[in-house]
């Protein structure tokens, strides 16, 4: 047994020697010019630059401060940025207009984060920096801007120069069924990452979790000359009745 496997070692390598030299690559002409990509610039970052925009107070209902001056940023928005990949520039909305523009040059997109504050110097900020987004995008730079719960609401207000435009109602910890828009396209959104199953079980089960205190009227989502512009509609709900507050 001993001798038998002393020869038969021997001769699967010299199989291998002759399999490696006289066996050519499977490689069609049309690949011959493009074996190799070309080296990254090693002077280069590839990973975009998200501003997140500073909200007020401490973050603590001013345990930590209660400076007026005072801002900051949930750490859950730096990572769910870093998360996908992106490096993230804090843009403090108390500074001067100057400096907010430089760091608007040095970020290839916008996060408004949640929070409170509808009114004074923020929301200020919050709609030239909604102006330069659009400034941007115009120019046919592709610089997207994130908007998430008073976010959403701000641009509500800014968009439709409204600030009356959002009503209280209930909708605290509550799981929904959503209805897709008609013949709507999914490519290029959220909604495209979902499988056709989950699609339909979202239309007809209660896997969406609602948790708002405001909601905007039809009279700024229908009529409303510039939505076709700047919204598109996916999906709607049924809501509870508005609050009496």
């Amino acid at each position: 047994m001993q001798m038998e496997t002393n020869v038969l070692i021997p001769f699967f390598t010299i199989f291998i020697q002759l399999m490696a030299t006289h066996v050519k690559p499977q490689i069609i002409e049309s690949q011959l010019n493009f074996l190799s990509c070309p080296a990254t610039d090693p002077a280069l970052n590839y990973r975009p630059v998200i501003g997140i925009v500073s909200h007020p107070g401490d973050g603590a209902s001013g345990r930590l401060n209660n400076s007026s001056d005072v801002s900051y940023i949930a750490a859950s928005y730096v990572k769910f940025a870093e998360m996908a990949g992106a490096r993230v520039i804090p843009i403090i909305y108390t500074e001067p207009p100057e400096i907010i523009n430089q760091k608007l040059n040095l970020v290839n997109g916008i996060i408004f984060t949640g929070g409170w504050s509808k009114k004074g110097l923020y929301f200020e900020v919050v709609k030239g920096i909604f102006e330069k987004v659009l400034e941007k995008n115009d120019a046919g730079e592709h610089f997207p801007l994130l908007a998430i719960c008073l976010g959403f609401e701000l641009l509500t207000m800014i968009i439709s120069k409204d600030n009356n435009i959002l009503e209280e109602f209930s909708a605290s910890h509550q799981a929904s069924t959503v209805q897709f828009v008609e013949n709507i396209k999914f490519e290029g959104t959220v909604f495209g990452r979902f499988s056709p199953e989950l699609l339909k079980k979202m239309s007809t089960h209660c896997l969406v979790m609602q948790n708002h205190r405001v909601r905007s009227h039809d009279r700024f989502f229908f009529p409303f000359v510039a939505l076709p512009f700047l919204y598109i509609i996916f999906v709607w709900y049924i809501t509870r009745k508005a609050s009496s507050k």
